[in-house]
Order: structure tokens, then C-alpha cells, then sequence
């Protein structure tokens, strides 16, 4: 079995594959501060709950953007696993050519979520991740990546309005149902929920026309159920993308050690 390591800013989901199939998955707090025997302890128990042992991992794959934390997954698998995980990065042979200026730039969940919305949906394709940021990842015709867009994430952005505005409060994240608000509540819900909506819309149709052709966009990410019923761009909303692209991504290297040359 593979164990498939995301580590993003704000949430680790962590995934367990048999093959092609994903067994198990769980979406935890990034804790920066938490040390490989804790990480460990809480996926044996975990683990537990599903029927299985974490002792029957047999390889690990990690996507992390967040450096600290990087090194915690690391240790914890050679330890308590003794493995030495595939780490993803720009600089691996994955099928995936990284048409940018900066190729070591591109992080390593972008580089999976176009790898896994590829082998869904084709070329191209556009991916909207809705995180700590959001981020759109543009995958052409070709199949290779050629960048993207960033925007602060729809929490932050809210936390942020929120913190530096005296007179405004904490409020669900929730759609409301008139764009006019007729409350503080209403209107921070407009302009947060709807207008966020809308910055994505807008982004889509300016990558759609700088593209040439309608490429299909899909949807991920622990914030996408809040943005996406609102966004009919969106073909599809795939919670495990990352996960299954992390699992191709692991797929893709191990083919290429193991060829023989030419």
C-alpha cells in the first residue's frame, strides 16, 4: 500500500492507496509544531479505525509546502516505516512538462493536481484549488503545464477584512441570497461568498481566452463545496485530486528508475 502525504498551509490530508484504489483518507490540521512520533501515533490510530494496519505501508509519497514539516514526514517514515519516501518536485521525470520561467518554483501540489485533473479529464484542463490560497493551474493542449494564477484564499481574505475593520465581525461563510445585503452580515457574505464567485469566474474566462479553447475546469480543495455551486464553469469537484495525482506521481517515478536503458 502507498501513503500519500499532501502538506498544505492549512490542512495534511493524508491518503492510503491499494493500487488505484484509495482505502482511506483524512484532512488534518497543519501542525507545525508537531514532532514524527506524534504525526505516527495519530496515523496508527487512525489506520486502526479503518481495518488496517499503518505497518502495511509499503512506500510513501510526499507533496509538502511547507518546508518544516517536510523533514517531520521524512524522519517519520524512515523510522517508523523505514522508507524512504518519493518527494515530488519540479526536477522528476512525471510526464509533465513545466513550461514556465521557473520550473523549481512550481509547487509540488500544483504539479499533482495537473497531473491527476490529466489523467481525468485530458488536455487541457484548468484546476482550481480553493486553500490558504487559491491557486488555477493550466495545463495547455500539449499536456504540459504552463502556470497559473494565485489569489489570496477566500479565508484569509475574510480573516484579513475582518481583523483591520473595527466595526466588522466574524460571520459564516455561507452564500447569501441577494447580492444587496440588508444587514453587516448580508453584505460581508456578498461581497466575501459571491464576489469571491465572481473573481473566480472572471479568472477562468481570462485563462479560457489567453488558451483559445474552452478547456474544461475542475474544482479541489478543502474550501471548494462553498465556491464551486456557485462557479457553473466547473465541470466536476474532485476532493481527492491532489491524492491521485501524488499516487501518479509516485507511479511515474518508480516506472522510470526501474527502466532499463534504451
Amino acid at each position: 500500500m502507498l501513503l500519500a502525504v499532501d502538506v498544505g498551509n492549512t490542512n495534511v490530508v493524508i491518503g492510503v492507496f491499494a493500487g488505484t484504489e484509495l482505502r482511506a483518507r483524512w484532512r488534518l490540521a497543519t501542525a507545525r509544531d508537531r514532532m514524527p512520533d506524534e504525526w505516527w501515533v495519530q496515523l496508527v490510530v487512525l489506520s486502526q479505525t479503518q481495518g488496517f494496519h499503518i505497518q502495511d505501508i509499503e512506500a510513501v509519497a510526499l507533496a509538502s509546502v511547507v518546508p518544516p514539516l517536510t523533514s517531520v514526514f521524512l524522519e517519520l517514515a524512515r523510522r517508523h516505516l523505514a522508507i524512504e519516501p518519493l518527494v515530488v518536485n519540479g526536477n522528476q521525470e512525471l510526464g509533465l512538462p513545466l513550461r514556465v520561467d521557473n520550473p523549481s518554483e512550481v509547487g509540488a501540489d500544483r504539479i499533482c493536481n495537473a497531473l491527476g485533473a490529466i489523467e481525468r479529464y485530458g488536455a487541457p484542463v484548468i484546476v482550481v484549488d480553493f486553500g490558504t490560497g487559491t491557486t488555477f493551474d493550466v495545463v495547455d493542449s500539449t499536456g504540459a503545464y504552463i502556470g497559473g494564477a494565485i489569489a489570496p484564499g477566500i479565508t484569509i481574505a475574510f480573516e484579513a477584512l475582518t481583523q483591520r475593520a473595527a466595526r466588522l465581525f466574524t460571520v459564516a461563510l455561507e452564500p447569501p441570497s441577494r447580492a444587496i445585503g440588508r444587514s453587516t452580515r448580508e453584505g460581508l457574505q456578498a461581497g466575501t461568498v459571491l464576489g469571491y464567485a465572481e473573481l473566480v469566474r472572471g479568472l477562468i474566462r481570462r485563462i479560457r481566452e489567453e488558451l483559445g479553447q474552452e478547456a474544461p475546469v475542475v474544482a479541489t480543495g478543502g474550501l471548494a463545496p462553498l465556491v464551486a455551486p456557485l462557479v457553473p464553469e466547473f465541470l466536476a469537484v474532485e476532493p481527492d485530486l491532489t491524492l491521485y495525482g501524488l499516487r501518479l506521481a509516485y507511479e511515474r517515478v518508480r516506472q522510470h528508475s526501474t527502466t532499463p536503458p534504451g
